[in-house]
């Protein structure tokens, strides 16, 4: 049995989701930020934890943007096969919600057309959008706005095989140490694991929109992901960059089957607010 969705009600999902993730912390997120204030050891680790508590708080009541940077919009769809989107193509549909989500938002448009000319889009259109066809009579829209002072930081190394698990190691280590202050800690660090040079990235960024604090199901990748926690919260980066012993909220770690002869990996770092937020329609 085939399902009808009409092309408006992604558009008003997608306005409505730019909004609320631009100007709302999500729940997991707000938790994190909270118990990493209790736990920062360094006064003024925590002093500045208590600066991002406040302005968050500020954000909330007066509708203004958590981060200046309302990012570029990246979307992940999972088109339920027994959808239909009629009255219009779903591209069509997400990018106007886009658009409208900014433009009637007074979000901060930071796209431009083209690479090299850099002239603005004037309504943070095009999306960057990553589809997958599921079971089902029903669309998942994933929304991540992705600043670039993090974005930025994004790092893949293309190890051998022989490098193993410690060349994955030390290539997260490697890239969050280089980040150090820019990428706005404490950060979510997201990794992506396997498969080629550009599936591993795509892994990556959706690593950052799992809810903080649950592990992977893979028993040995659950435990890469707190070992990398540990250990990158003891390179003493701290929040903003300015010391302590808050470097991280979470390290995700996502994996897909590769080629004998590669061991992708890429690294996508997130700042401290590390906007994601889920619809179903």
């Amino acid at each position: 049995m085939i399902r009808e969705i009409n092309a408006s009600e992604i558009t008003k999902t997608v306005r409505e989701m730019c909004i609320k993730v631009n100007h709302f912390l999500s729940e997991d997120m707000d938790n994190a930020l909270k118990k990493a204030t209790e736990n920062e050891k360094s006064d003024l680790g925590k002093k500045i934890l208590d600066q991002l508590q406040e302005n968050l708080k500020i954000a909330g009541e007066d509708m203004i943007p958590i981060c200046q940077d309302t990012g570029m919009a990246v979307l992940f769809v999972e088109v339920g096969q027994d959808v239909h989107v009629a009255d219009g193509l779903i591209e069509d549909a997400i990018n106007e919600g886009v658009r409208q989500g900014y433009v009637d938002g007074y979000l901060r448009k930071s796209v431009v057309k083209d690479p090299i000319i850099r002239e603005n889009t004037k309504d943070n259109t095009p999306a960057v959008i990553h589809y997958s066809i599921v079971a089902g009579d029903k669309i998942k829209i994933t929304f991540a706005p992705k600043g670039f002072g993090s974005e930025n930081m994004s790092r893949v190394f293309m190890l051998k095989p022989a490098d193993g698990i410690e060349g994955v190691k030390n290539a997260i280590m490697t890239a969050v140490t280089d980040a150090g202050p820019n990428a706005c800690p404490p950060m979510v660090v997201g990794v992506g694991i396997g498969e080629t040079f550009e599936k591993c990235a795509i892994l990556a960024k959706k690593a950052l929109t799992r809810e903080i604090g649950k592990n992977s199901d893979i028993e040995y990748v659950a435990e890469l992901e707190k070992e990398m926690l540990q250990k990158i919260n003891t390179l003493g980066i701290g929040p903003g960059g300015l010391g302590g012993t808050t470097t991280a909220l979470a390290v995700n770690i996502n994996t897909y089957p590769t080629h004998i002869a590669g061991l992708p990996v890429a690294v996508n770092i997130c700042c401290h607010v590390n906007r994601h937020i889920v619809r179903e329609i």
